[in-house]
């Protein structure tokens, strides 16, 4: 059991069921028609790929405090051969959905391709993925605003990819942008209060790297209580602004606030440090519980 909990966590494979879990709830909230299986299957494989490829990069030698890396090491060679399957199984579905939709794709509005190209960039920059010898700036490395990127990424996936998907495989536009700008708001700030408390697992690392995060930069304490809990009291507080003004029911709003309560409760417990299959699996854990409050939410939407 052990075993297939480091294989799903430690190999990513929760990241792509996160993915997917982020991109149907803001399809169902968004009330627009679900995306094809070659897409939902490549929005699966893609972040799975992206991430074990950057942290098998820089898991050259084993660790002796870094569980993760230690997997990582021992597991080297069934890492790169699963990841060369992986990538082709990918571009494979890639291919196919560009030889199904080509012409559509061609001719989305430059608005799409801007927001592509922004995704595609900001993807890039956080983990370094471009070459040096064409841009050398990480983003990992401006240490606060790095948990607002990973939390802009995560809500261009959710948000911005099932739009284009949904312009390319039946040419429908969305219109509503008052409820799209807000569910992508509140979608950008989850997963960065996330973030940041995923950046308390590395706190050690990025002192000594002098990388100033949050966490390193006012402390563990401050952190919690002058950032982590504010930015979810401030959401809280949107959300029931947000669900008066659209007329949410009771079973909707209860749905929706449970995530931030849970978070609340999570984030108040990170005074003590924890290993890091709890930050994989509690925090990460986190996302998945709120794409399924928010699933669930929808059903009393008559």
């Amino acid at each position: 059991m052990g075993k297939a909990i480091r294989f799903i966590f430690f190999g990513n494979y929760f990241v792509g069921i996160l993915a997917v879990a982020l991109t149907l709830e803001a399809t169902l909230q968004l009330r627009l028609p679900f995306n094809s299986l070659n897409y939902y299957l490549l929005l699966f494989l893609a972040p799975t790929i992206y991430y074990t490829y950057a942290y098998n990069k820089v898991s050259t030698s084993p660790s002796t405090t870094n569980p993760r890396n230690q997997w990582y090491y021992k597991h080297k060679a069934f890492i790169n051969w699963s990841q060369g399957i992986l990538f082709v199984l990918c571009m494979s579905l890639a291919v196919n959905l560009l030889y199904q939709n080509f012409n559509n794709i061609l001719n989305l509005p430059a608005s799409y391709w801007s927001a592509i190209i922004i995704i595609i960039i900001a993807g890039g920059l956080y983990y370094g993925l471009l070459p040096k010898s064409f841009l050398k700036f990480n983003l990992r490395n401006t240490g606060w605003l790095k948990a607002f990127v990973i939390g802009f990424v995560w809500a261009c996936c959710a948000n911005v990819l099932p739009l284009i998907m949904l312009k390319i495989e039946t040419g429908v536009g969305y219109h509503d942008s008052v409820l799209w700008t807000w569910l992508f708001i509140k979608n950008w700030m989850f997963c960065t209060v996330n973030a940041i408390i995923f950046d308390i697992k590395d706190y050690p690392t990025d002192a000594n790297k002098h990388l100033r995060t949050f966490v390193v930069r006012y402390g563990l304490r401050r952190t919690i209580f002058y950032i982590l809990i504010p930015l979810l009291i401030i959401g809280l507080i949107s959300l029931g602004i947000f669900a008066d003004y659209k007329g949410f029911g009771l079973p909707q709003v209860f749905f929706n606030v449970l995530p931030f309560i849970l978070t609340i409760y999570v984030a108040y417990s990170m005074h003590r440090r924890k290993n890091i299959l709890y930050y994989l699996m509690v925090i990460d854990g986190l996302i998945l519980f709120k794409a399924v409050c928010g699933i669930v939410g929808m059903q009393f939407v008559k």
